[in-house]
């Protein structure tokens, strides 16, 4: 039997712990080998999002709703918006923008104050960090079910019929999902290092739902600057998701388009995420 001090360093075994490569640790098997610490996770958002509250869930629709409402009567009431979209009822073509918008922000911000908000968790126990930012995304796209639940009733209160345009519905989502993902993946990581992020956020979606197309239609800004307009990723998702309520033209390219970016913004905010976790637990 070998005692301890008769061991010399030539003999000594280091295991070295280090990140995989970049984008592989957010590969779907990774989400799927996780998947029981991302649903309780999701589960304990949901909980306290809606804890000692009267109204309870009631809240997911309150907002949009509410939101809708005076959007309605200031721009489409008061700036006669409702009389530049097309004969569609600016309720619903208002709504139809909210919901994926709110979908977007809200998981954005979620997903970006995760890391922080499981610091106590992140710098004891070992798991791949981005579960934490992924079930951050499950409470938004529950309440969005249910604002969705509100759009449909809303259809039919006003008389717009149901299309079939409405099983493209899923793939308009997916494009949203996958854009908010990616950009709250990247922002989580970069508010380890610079908590500023967190109060810059708010300030950024404010001036980023200006310039996305929720309360008008793309065709009221003027031909030479519209292209512009389709730099900003939420257009796409937009139009995408508007186009399958309303049984509008609904091409390809609209529904794939908002897809493809949002793939893109996820390898960025993921490889971004990937590359810097390794000093989480250390500065956090």
């Amino acid at each position: 039997m070998t005692s301890p001090a008769s061991v010399t360093p030539t003999e000594v075994q280091e295991t070295l712990i280090a990140p995989g490569q970049a984008l592989r640790g957010l590969g779907p098997a990774t989400l799927w080998r996780y998947r029981e610490l991302a649903w309780v996770l999701a589960k304990r958002d949901f909980s306290v999002r809606y804890r000692q509250t009267v109204l309870g869930v009631a809240w997911a629709v309150i907002q949009p709703l509410v939101s809708m409402i005076v959007l309605h009567l200031f721009f489409g009431k008061a700036m006669g918006l409702e009389d530049k979209v097309g004969g569609a009822a600016y309720p619903v073509f208002l709504f139809a923008g909210l919901l994926p918008w709110t979908l977007f922000t809200s998981t954005v911000t979620a997903a970006t104050q995760s890391l922080i908000a499981n610091r106590h968790i992140l710098t004891k126990v070992y798991f791949p960090r981005v579960v934490l930012p992924v079930s951050a995304a499950a409470v938004p796209l529950v309440d969005f079910a249910l604002a969705l639940l509100v759009l449909f009733g809303l259809m039919v209160a006003l008389g717009v019929a149901f299309s079939w345009s409405l099983l493209a519905l899923p793939l308009a989502l997916l494009g949203a999902c996958l854009s908010a993902i990616g950009v709250g993946l990247g922002l989580s990581a970069i508010t380890v290092w610079y908590r500023d992020v967190r109060h810059l956020l708010p300030f950024i979606l404010q001036t980023w739902f200006f310039i996305s197309p929720v309360i008008y239609p793309p065709s009221i800004i003027p031909e030479a600057y519209r292209g512009w307009l389709h730099l900003n990723p939420m257009t796409g998702v937009i139009e995408a998701f508007r186009a399958a309520i309303l049984g509008n033209d609904l091409s390809p390219t609209t529904l794939l388009l908002p897809i493809a970016i949002g793939i893109i913004l996820t390898a960025i905010g993921g490889y971004l995420f990937l590359r810097t976790e390794r000093r989480f637990a250390d500065v956090i």
